[in-house]
Parts: structure tokens; sequence; C-alpha cells
């Protein structure tokens, strides 16, 4: 690391470990923002010129105009598949084009018909198709309501705080000027030339004519405000030579008084009112060790909002990359008056309503409204936008092992080794910046790494593997292949001047990659083929870190605005440069297989859609108790907009540690999607087992209980990657109409079936969990004791406890032989734990396929569904066109909740009958099959009678 670069860290990150919040923007810091918030609600300046509305068979436009400054835009409304409405507005003739975000979606929207109902000089009403849904389009002010029947839905702009700046040249520049003058000189012409009657026709066009609208409308920028053509934060001046463009609109949410989503934020599941406080922010930026419970940014950004009552869950896809804030309100007295269009008088005064107001300083205005009516609809809707979440290698979903950093290939032996000497399973182990050649990404350091394929090698016949880091922060120096390249094929990113821009990061002076390009993607996922990535194997994969971008020397350490991506401005697309180069990295670990193996990508930053390129992580927490809290609604509140693989470092990265802090970071993370340990490079070592025998016997147990459950976790994944729906889901997903859910997260559930309710209090003696369902049982997966729903259970805890509870009408599939990693256990044996309701039924699912490549897009799999009614527990084949074998059996079921019976006969798909030895616990009522023997691919019954 260069001397200065060294001096500079110690400046700024020794002797704390608190984030200064002086280096981070707030709302009254960015001007836009400021700007923007300083609009009171009321009368808008938008009416919509309802003679311009034309209506084809898959969309509405309509022009709208602010009174203040004549400046028109444009409107589209389409109603899409799936009970989706998609707004968008836009200049209607801009300076130049203004960005609209590529890529995001997987496609374009496929559209549904749209039908005028009615239409007077006040408005228009639309048909949406079900059930009675309509737009109703009001045009002074401009307004536009979605209504089911008599209930408003969603309005906007109904507080009228909908602003779009428009792009503009700025009066004192010369090419201003001159264009000023051209455009005086021929109104006078146009003047001493016209007739005495005047032509109303040619009157609208004068109206429309940029140059008159320049000549004679009250411009807003004469009121010039600080930071409308030039911003400064600190010591960094932003320049914007079309002057302000952002752009807001408000949303109002009658009869909704929860609402969830916008991450990343270190905040509370349910997201709060904003009135005394900054708005949430939403811009990708590298804070070190965030503070809790506040709306600052942290390291990605997903503009969606999940808007839930007990009788509807709707959704708000914001579609903007740049900076963004987003401010909400929340009153129970009914505000909003609807007039005769809406043919509708709001009921009680109490009715309570969340007001949402979006801010963004650059783009349009896209939003997808999402109308749900139930929360599965909600996230099948915005999977049908973004796609869904990635299919992972079983083995992401085990245990990983990381530390910044693994000092040598003996180091990295030696952990190995520890793991099967103190018999703690692990799949992955992980390699920081300092395995790399000086920083150098796609290298290795010649003396501590010289025999890289030997070190993997050495995983590989363990059937482990290995995760690298490669940041998109490119060290510039002449002698990296890597920096040549991109410098020769003009890759960089560039500053306003036209140069490549620089910024500092861990190697010191240093380029970005443009991955707002694709030629740049393809050319840097070519660099993870075997010849090009020297020293790799197919068992490396990969971690993206550092790209939001970070920028040491940046303006609140990332990229300055004004540098240029092509024609488009950083502050246009920052929000999705992580996206990119995630998106790069994992086309890259595809392609060098040749297609045929699944990727592991882990990545920092992220945008919507980043779901479809792997796994999210927390960043860079401490280890405190309150950080251990906050990774639930962390995890949770990605979970609900798309982004189900997540995890927080157990642990905690920065500072050390209490044993029991240690043990109950593990006991949290065995039941959080993506499982990783992880730690600062100045923090003493936390392997597993340098805490004593006791420790690292809880911490063995643990670890042990996420490998059972991996035929489970794969499940679940598997049905995200179809469904959308959340892997670690809020308990109000499965509960919708019960408000006792709503704001819960300290709890979660995985899938329907198991619920968890971690220790997160230092010394706890124990916890109370809500256990939801008025008709339902759970039974502890521990003690297999049944406790009743619809209640709040007391549960006394010791240091081995971690509450986890079985849904009464499920079946989980475990394997219970657990091995050093889990492609070991791949053809090991199953045994079912089928819980049954107070109705003596039972229902689940278990799918197999090889664990590893993309034959499962094929139908190489086993999908079956396992049942129990009528005293028959059976397994039938969910996907008869699949074909795929597997040697695993099963050799044990675990009835719970059961009754005793006199026999129990096993029937195979061959017809052939046997008799099943069992063991009943009368104190616990549970029955137990020992080796029935069947195949776990195959169609079977089993009779008690």
């Amino acid at each position: 690391m260069a001397p200065l670069l060294v001096l500079w860290l110690a400046v700024c990150l020794g002797g704390t470990w608190a984030v200064d919040r002086g280096n981070f923007k707030t709302c009254d810091q960015s001007a836009f923002c400021k700007r923007q918030r300083a609009l009171k609600p009321g009368e808008s300046p938008y009416r919509a010129l309802l003679e311009t509305m034309e209506l084809t068979n898959t969309r509405l436009t309509l022009q709208l105009i602010n009174d203040n400054n004549k400046v028109r835009l444009l409107l589209e409304l389409y109603r899409l598949q799936g009970n989706i409405t998609r707004v968008k507005i836009n200049e209607l003739k801009p300076l130049k084009p203004r960005y609209e975000v590529p890529d995001v979606l997987i496609r374009e929207p496929p559209t549904e018909p749209l039908s005028l109902l009615s239409q007077d000089e006040n408005g228009v009403v639309l048909s949406l198709g079900p059930e009675s849904q309509r737009v109703i389009v009001s045009a002074r002010p401009f307004r536009l309501d979605i209504m089911e029947g008599r209930d408003v839905l969603m309005s906007l702009n109904s507080r009228g705080l909908l602003a779009f700046e428009h792009l503009r040249i700025r009066k004192d520049t010369f090419y201003y000027k001159v264009t000023s003058a051209v455009a005086s000189v021929w109104n006078n012409i146009k003047r001493l030339f016209s007739s005495s009657q005047a032509d109303p026709e040619a009157e609208k066009k004068e109206e429309d004519d940029p140059a008159n609208q320049a000549e004679e409308a009250k411009e807003e920028e004469e009121k010039a405000e600080d930071g409308m053509w030039e911003e400064t934060f600190k010591s960094h001046t932003d320049g914007k030579p079309n002057g302000p463009s952002a752009v807001s609109l408000d949303f109002s949410l009658p009869g909704v008084e929860h609402v969830y989503g916008i991450p990343e934020h270190a905040d509370t599941l349910r997201l709060k009112t904003t009135n005394n406080g900054d708005p949430y922010r939403l811009y990708n930026l590298d804070v070190f060790q965030y503070e809790l419970y506040n709306p600052m940014a942290l390291y990605g950004s997903v503009p969606v909002m999940i808007a839930h009552n007990a009788q509807r869950t709707t959704g708000i896809f914001w579609l903007n990359a740049a900076e963004t804030w987003v401010d909400i309100s929340s009153n129970t007295a009914g505000k909003t008056v609807f007039g005769k269009m809406l043919d509708y008088v709001q009921g009680s005064s109490e009715t309570p309503q969340t007001d949402v107001r979006w801010i963004s300083e650059s783009g349009i205005i896209d939003v997808f409204i999402m109308l749900g009516p139930t929360p599965k609809d909600v996230f099948s809707q915005y999977a049908s936008l973004t796609g869904t979440q990635a299919f992972p290698p079983l083995s992401a979903l085990a245990y990983h092992q990381c530390r910044w950093n693994y000092n040598d290939q003996e180091d990295v032996q030696s952990v190995d080794a520890g793991f099967d000497k103190h018999d703690i399973p692990y799949d992955f182990i992980w390699l920081d910046i300092e395995h790399t050649d000086g920083k150098r990404y796609f290298t290795w350091d010649p003396h501590k790494f010289a025999t890289p394929k030997d070190m993997l090698q050495g995983l590989l016949d363990k059937k482990r593997k290995m995760v690298a880091i490669v940041d998109p922060h490119i060290k510039v120096d002449t002698n990296y292949k890597i920096h040549t390249e991109i410098q020769s094929r003009d890759f960089y990113i560039k500053n306003k001047d036209g140069g490549n821009y620089e910024g500092w990061c861990w190697p010191g002076s240093a380029g970005y990659p443009d991955f707002t390009r694709a030629d740049m993607r393809a050319w840097w996922a070519s660099m993870f083929a075997y010849d090009q990535y020297e020293g790799t194997m197919e068992n490396l994969y990969t971690w993206n870190d550092m790209n939001e971008p970070s920028v040491f020397n940046g303006p609140e350490v990332t990229m300055h605005k004004d540098a240029m991506h092509g024609a488009w401005e950083h502050r246009d697309v920052h929000n999705i440069y992580g996206f990119y180069v995630q998106m790069a990295t994992a086309e890259g670990l595809i392609q060098r297989s040749g297609g045929v193996e699944r990727p592991f990508v882990l990545t920092r930053a992220f945008f919507a859609g980043s779901q479809r390129y792997g796994a999210v992580w927390t960043g860079d927490n401490a280890a405190e108790w309150e950080h251990l809290k906050i990774s639930i609604p962390m995890c949770l509140s990605l979970g609900l907009v798309g982004i189900s693989f997540c995890g927080a470092d157990v642990g905690g990265f920065f500072k050390s540690p209490s044993t029991e802090l240690l043990v109950r970071w593990y006991q949290m993370g065995a039941y959080q999607p993506f499982f990783r340990a992880h730690a600062h490079l100045d923090t003493p070592r936390r392997e597993p087992w340098l805490f004593g025998p006791e420790n690292t016997a809880l911490i063995r147990e643990v670890v042990r209980e996420r490998y059972t459950l991996l035929p489970y976790w794969y499940q679940q994944f598997y049905n995200t990657h179809h469904t959308g729906e959340p892997v670690m889901r809020p308990l109000w997903v499965e509960y919708p109409q019960d408000p006792a859910t709503f704001a819960l997260d300290d709890e979660f559930l995985i899938g329907r079936d198991l619920l968890v309710h971690p220790v997160t209090e230092e010394g706890a003696r124990g916890v109370t969990a809500y256990l939801p369902g008025k008709d339902e049982v759970w039974f502890d997966i521990h003690t297999f004791q049944k406790h009743n729903g619809a209640q709040n259970l007391y549960i006394p805890v010791t240091m081995s406890s971690i509450p986890v509870f079985q849904r009464g009408g499920s079946i989980i599939p475990r394997k219970l032989r657990v091995r050093r990693s889990s492609t070991c256990m791949e053809h090991d044996p199953y045994t079912l734990y089928v819980a049954l309701n107070p109705r003596r039924t039972a229902e689940g699912e278990l799918y197999i396929d090889d664990g590893h490549t993309f034959n499962f897009e094929k139908k190489e799999f086993i999908h079956r569904r396992l049942s129990f009614a009528n005293n028959i527990l059976s397994s039938v084949n969910l996907t008869p066109a699949a074909q795929f074998s597997t040697s695993s059996w099963v050799e044990r079921v675990l009835i719970l909740g059961a009754s005793k019976p006199s026999k129990v006969t096993l029937k195979t798909a061959d017809g052939q009958e046997s008799q099943l030895e069992f063991d009943f616990d009368a104190s616990m009522s549970v029955l137990t099959l020992r080796k029935p023997g069947m195949n776990a691919g195959a169609d079977w019954t089993v009779t008690l009678q």
C-alpha cells in the first residue's frame, strides 16, 4: 500500500469505531432535497391538458403543463399484466434526453387493454379491468386516483407535490444570450406581420414554442437558489451544466398505517414517519461502521415500498437510479377530500392514511404501482418486472468462514484443518484484499499465495470451496495488465473534462471501469476465464466489495456526480453501478464453465434487480448486541423487495465480541439465508474453536443444525427462484390479517413453516415469542413440545437455546448425517419431520437436483409433494416431466402430534407392502418410524392403522 494511503487511512479510520456523520449529507445539505422539501402541500401548478389525450389499446398519453413556467410534460399510463399500473412522466421537449434506467427490467412489461369509461372537462375515467378497478385522471390540478369499487387504493399528486425541474441553459452563458436575442428578434418579426384577427391555433403553437417559453415565462431559475447550478460539499464542487433536474411525486395510501422496504437502512422493519427528521435516503455509500435506527443511506438502494393493512397489500416501485430521498407521513384524521369525479365520500375521520413522497435528483418519473391484493401477489408482480432471486449452488447455503485476511496458503490450510479437528462443517473459506499482488485484483501475492491451484486443489479434495475478492477500483500501474487493457479500450469512467477519472482506494490511485457499458461488462466477464485469471479453478468464487463505488477522497466517500459515463453523468447512474459490477462478475463465472455451473457472487452495493446475480450482506457491522438485533429487520426488508440471499457478518466486522455475543450471533446466523463469519484486520482471531471447549461445542451444534436443514433451505430458494416470495419473511406475509404481526421484527419465518425467535439480549434468561395463527399449533423443533398459535409465549433460555418452531401442518425434510461439507452429504438419507395440525394433516415438499449446475432448467430434478391425511403419509411427483435420479433414501420419519398406531405399513411404487418398525413417545405424542428405506425420488405411501 502506498505510504500516503497508509497515512490517510490512519487519520481517517484510526482512533474511532463510529461513523463520521459529517462525511455524509443531510437533506439540508443536498440542494435538490432541501429545495423540493421546502414545497408545501397545496395547490399544484400542474394541470392535465385533456385535449392532448391519446388512448390506444395499450397506453394513454396526456400532456401536463406547469402553469408557473409553461413547461410541458408528457404523461404515459399503462395497464400491465398481473394487476400493475405504470406511470411515466418526462419533459415533452427536453433540452437533451433524460436518463431512463435500462437493464433492471427483465423485459418490456406486457400490457393489457385500457378502456375509456367516461370523460368530461374535469377529467377522464379509465377501466383497469378486474373487479371494477379504474383510474381517474383529474385535470385541474392534475391528480391520479386508482380505485376499486368505492375504495381509493392509491392517489398520485393528491397533495400537489409533483415537481419536475426541466433542463435549461444557464442565463449568464454566451449561448443563452445569443439564443435569447434571436428569439426576441423573431418574436418582434412575428408580431409585426401578425393579422389583426387572432388565430387561436397559432396562439397555441406560439405557447408551445420553447423560445417563447424562455422569453415569456416566469422562469424558476430567476430565483437562483444555492445549489441549482453548482453545489459544494466540504471541499468538493459539483457543477450542473443544465441546472437543477430533480423529479418528485407524492402518493397517498388511504387505510394504510404500515409501510416497509426501501432498503438499505439500519432501521426497524416498519418504516417510520420522517416529519421530524431527514427523509430516508437511497444513495449507495461506503459508510464506515454505520449508525443504527436512522434513515442514513447505506451500501445499497432498492426503490421499492410495500404498503400493507389487513385488507390489502400494494407496492410502489420508483425506477430511478439517481440519489433519492423518501418522505413518509401518517395521519389518522382522514385528510383527503375527493371531488365529484370520485363519487366517494370518505368515511370516519379516524381512517388512517400514509403519505409518501419520492424525490430524485435526475432522470424521469417511472413508477410501477403493484396492486396486489395479497402479499404474495405483490412479490409475484415485482418479480415479473425485475426477476427473481438467482438459484444458488446448494453449498452457498452452507457455512462460510472469512476474515480480513487469512495471511497465506499455510494459514488457509491450518484453518481448514481446524474445522476438521473440531468436527465443525464448513463449505467456503474466503480471502480478502491482502491475497492479491499489491491490491491488483485478478492476481495473487507471489510470496504468500505462490501456488493458488495447490491451495484450491487441497480444498477441492475435501469438497470445499473458496471465495476471493475482486473489487472494481483498478490500480493505476502501467505494468498491471488489467489496467492497461481497460485504458487501451477506453473503458474507464471519465471526469467532466474528458480525462480518465481517478480516485483513491485500497491500491492508492485507482481508475474505475464504466460498468454501465455492455462492452466493458463483456470484457470484465472474460477476465474470469481460467486462462485469464491465473491460478483459479472451478471451486473459486467471487466477492464484489467497494462497488458503491467507494472513492476514499471523493465526496461522501464516493464518486463525483459530474463524472461521465459516456453521455450520462454519474449522478444519473450512481445507484446502479454496483448492480452492473455484480452482473458482469456473475456472467464471468457462468461463461468460464461454458454456461454449465451456477455462479456465486456476493455484492455490497445493489439495486432493484440485483437478486438475479447473487447474494448481499449488510456491510461493515460491529460486534455489538444492537447490531445483532438490527440484522433481522435489515434482511427482512431486503427479502420483501426481492433480495432473499441476505446475511450479516457473524460476530460483527468491527470490534471483538464477547463469547456470549459470538455464540448468540452464530445461533442467529444459522437461521439467516447467507451464513458467514467475518472480522476486521485489527480484531483478534475468532475461529469457532478459540473460545474454550464449551463455546466451541455450542457453535458446533448450531452450525451442524444449519447443515441438517439444508434440504429445507434449498427448497425455499428453489421456491423463491420461481415465485419471488422471500425466504426469510416477516410474519405478516403469512398472517396478513393479524395486526399483531405487522410491526414484529425480532422474529421471522423461514418459508412458511419455521418460526425463529433469536436471543438478542445480553444475559437473557428468556424470550417472549409471538406464535401466530388462531387455529394453528407450533412444535419446538428441539423438544417437540406443542404450543397453540395466537399467543405470546414466554420461553426460558440457556446459552444452548435458540427458539425455533415448526408449524403444525408442515413436513420438513432434514439430513441428520452431518459431514465436513454439504457436498459430502449429497447422497445421504433424509429424515422427514411431519408436524400435524389440529386437523391431523400436514404437507411439504422435497426438491433434489445436482446442487450446482443449470441442468434444473432442463427439468433435471426431483420435486415431490409430501402429504399426510387420513393417517396416510405419501410422496407424489409434482413435476412428472422432470427426470433425475438420486441414491438418497428416507431413513426415518418423525410424526409430531401423533397417536399410537397398532401397525404401520409401507407400500412402494411397485406394489410391495411391508411392516415398519416404530416407537411412540406418549409423553410428547411423537411417533418415530425407523428405517423405512424408500428412495427419496420414488412414489410411496405409509399407512398408520
